[in-house]
């Protein structure tokens, strides 16, 4: 059997093992650590990175890898599971998308050793973990009081990214190309194929988001090979080629008459902007006929605030066109 090796440490056939990475210390001397837990079955198979909470307010991804974990889920008959369930500990503890110096970690890969904190983190998981694995889904979340409906984003142009979003079978797929500094990108040049899933708002859980992470992530590993059964879907996987945003032309109190997920029809009215003193009212409505990818809940808004994203695919084209 092959020798498999994660942030130093080897891990053999049938064995778990939780590791520490230090990152750094706050000013009180504290240390922060970054805790990797680690399954290998006792098979020789693919070895499969779980990462969440790259953004530290991003709760649902977390809850998706601590609820495999504690389920025992993670536990593979063939091949190495490495979760992480809080990659940015620093923006956990403080309830914060950032770390403390203001910076994304998901934009400062593939960083370094001496930068800044995210670039440190960013640094001990390209040198730590990436190295090491095949495969990986990078859990994410909407942002404060934005939902995503539960997605996958992935490289569609790439055929390993299309078998892996395949197989995880969120409820979207959605082509999204690489981002600059991402975790994604940097991993795809050492030639690791990773996957973003979506799901919920950020700081509130949602059921919806967590169990639909947590199927597809099991349906991911029978994929694999790595186990012998997974759920099958609740609902059928749409591909969505491209995206737009329904964007407020006033400011006021928003309301949404739709729900995430759903599909809309272009002109279809989606929501109400009033003012705070009932001075005006205003319909909100489809610019184009797509899925509801995800949805502002937040009530008081700017004009230009983004209230709405759509998703397309060639379903919703056709529909709008009025072809066969």
């Amino acid at each position: 059997m092959r020798v498999i090796r994660i942030a130093g440490h080897e891990i053999r056939p049938g064995e778990f093992k939780e590791i520490d990475i230090n990152i750094a210390r706050l000013p009180s001397h504290t240390v922060i650590d970054t805790p990797i837990y680690v399954s290998r079955g006792l098979e020789d198979g693919p070895v499969l990175a779980l990462t969440a909470g790259m953004h530290g307010d991003e709760i649902n991804g977390m809850e998706i890898v601590r609820r495999l974990l504690d389920s025992g889920l993670h536990q593979p008959k063939r091949g190495v599971t490495v979760c992480m369930p809080i990659v940015n500990v620093y923006g956990f503890l403080n309830y914060s998308r950032d770390v403390p110096d203001g910076k994304d970690i998901n934009r400062s890969f593939p960083g370094h050793k001496n930068g800044s904190l995210a670039s440190r983190v960013a640094y001990h998981l390209m040198h730590e973990v990436v190295p090491f694995i095949d495969v990986g889904i990078d859990f994410h979340t909407g942002g404060a009081m934005r939902a995503n409906y539960p997605q996958v984003r992935a490289v569609l142009q790439d055929q390993i990214n299309v078998e892996l979003a395949n197989a995880f079978a969120a409820p979207f797929t959605i082509d999204s190309p690489f981002r600059p500094n991402s975790l994604r990108k940097e991993a795809s040049r050492k030639g690791k194929n990773i996957i973003v899933y979506e799901g919920g708002e950020s700081l509130r859980f949602d059921q919806q988001a967590i169990e639909e992470g947590m199927a597809g992530t099991l349906r991911l590993m029978k994929h694999l090979n790595m186990i012998d059964w997974a759920p099958d879907p609740n609902e059928v996987n749409k591909l969505i080629w491209s995206t737009t945003w329904i964007r407020a032309k006033h400011a006021g109190l928003f309301q949404s008459t739709v729900k995430c997920g759903q599909l809309v029809q272009k002109g279809e009215w989606v929501g109400t902007i009033t003012d705070p003193f009932g001075e005006f009212k205003e319909q909100v409505k489809a610019t184009e006929t797509g899925y509801v990818l995800g949805l502002n809940n937040i009530p008081v808004i700017n004009a230009g605030d983004a209230l709405m994203h759509i998703g397309l695919d060639n379903v919703c084209k056709i529909d709008s066109e009025g072809l066969d």
